[in-house]
């Protein structure tokens, strides 16, 4: 869950055994390659490193052929000093928001859906009845200084469209003070196993004035997508986990992605997942649901990304909607964002920010070279390796 305000071909032998080599290199802390004078040459990965708040990093790279470049750093667990491993399993965040995105395009593509929809017309009708400004809000741990004029505003205008966008202007309840505390904060280790339900997560988003009128600013909200997974069970009778795998994961067979829904713990192989030194693996990831809930691997999410950005997932026109950034100004397009790197080239994909991890995808525009990398803390990445390691994939030779 993320505050952003922003099975591959099989290679070559030869290929392939240069890929195992740099595997194994990683896990002993070397790159592959040297430098001039035959000193190994650094990996951007060990620069995601950081002692005390990120024990371990790691990447996956694959470019249109196939080929694939796995490297880590650091540690998977810092008790037994287990590395990362390929197939690991762990949180991605808002990484999420991509999938239920690609699956309500293709409600729209299917004409169960329009952009341009009233959202209250495709909600639970209690749900429906807060956003027209008429239902009982049920929550009290908004701020003292908002009133019920402001809480009680009509939302009912608010379209699926400015859901996708985050044009919506919804408060985000991710920014709720409590929730905050209680979720990422002080209050974690007594609240970490407790389970949200979505609608209360929506009236904890309403007990505040929004950040803007529909349609009219970019804001980031968490809220927006947890509505949005609401949508998909109105229009399909299906919760969006059980769309989402019927059609994504099962025909992309990404063996490794789940919604874990109230489960707290990771499927096996997986790592430990920190806040600074606090081991904060296990947590009951209801409070991110359609927002950030989703399990996966670096596997998984660069055959995702291919397949999304090589339109395999949805028809063209939902494809270019996806990436049409005009209502953000060019930072959001519909659960995708833009990079654009100093080398001229713009690559497309998301990250995801969940207690423990930080993950990011990115991909070319025609899905042929998609790069992801993760890390188990969530005390936020050195901005300047992060910029070398994307960089370093998508502008070098060029």
């Amino acid at each position: 869950m993320s505050t952003h305000t922003a099975a591959p071909r099989r290679a070559p032998a030869t290929v392939a055994l240069a890929w195992l080599t740099c595997a194994v290199l990683a896990l002993t802390g070397t790159a592959c390659g040297s430098g001039d004078g035959g000193a190994p040459v650094r990996s951007p990965v060990q620069d995601l490193v950081s002692r005390g708040t990120v024990p371990g990093a790691a990447k996956l790279s694959q470019d249109a052929h196939g080929v694939a470049g796995f490297r880590t750093a650091g540690v998977a667990d810092v008790r037994t000093g287990r590395r990362i491993g390929l197939t690991d399993r762990f949180r991605v965040g808002s990484i999420t928001k991509t999938v239920v995105a690609t699956v309500v395009l293709q409600l729209v593509a299917e004409h169960r859906l329009g952009l341009d929809d009233p959202a209250a017309g495709h909600l639970p009708a209690r749900t429906a009845a807060l956003l027209r400004g008429n239902g009982e809000n049920g929550h009290e741990r908004g701020p003292a200084s908002v009133g019920d004029t402001a809480r009680n505003a009509d939302k009912s205008g608010i379209t699926v469209r400015q859901l996708l966008d985050h044009t919506s202007g919804l408060f985000s309840y991710t920014d709720d003070r409590a929730f905050h505390r209680d979720f990422f904060g002080t209050g974690f280790a007594a609240h970490r196993f407790e389970s949200h339900d979505p609608g209360a997560l929506v009236r904890t988003a309403l007990a505040h004035p929004p950040y803007a009128p529909p349609g009219t600013r970019y804001r980031y909200s968490n809220t927006d997508y947890l509505l949005l997974g609401m949508v998909i069970r109105q229009v399909t009778g299906h919760s969006y986990a059980t769309e989402a795998r019927r059609r994504v994961i099962e025909p992309l067979r990404l063996t490794g992605t789940s919604f874990p829904g109230t489960r707290t713990g990771l499927p096996t192989p997986h790592g430990r997942a920190y806040t600074g030194s606090r081991d904060v693996t296990e947590l009951n990831p209801s409070a991110a649901g359609a927002a950030g809930e989703m399990i996966s691997t670096l596997p998984d999410l660069n055959r995702l990304f291919g397949a999304l950005l090589r339109g395999e997932l949805l028809p063209a026109r939902e494809l270019r909607l996806m990436r049409d950034t005009t209502a953000s100004r060019g930072r959001y397009g519909m659960g995708l964002y833009p990079v654009r790197l100093p080398c001229r080239r713009t690559v497309w994909g998301h990250d995801g920010v969940i207690n423990g991890s930080y993950v990011r995808v990115l991909g070319t525009a025609d899905g042929g070279r998609v790069v992801s990398y993760r890390v188990n803390g969530d005390a936020g990445v050195p901005a300047g390796g992060e910029r070398r390691l994307v960089r370093a994939e998508f502008c070098a030779g060029r």
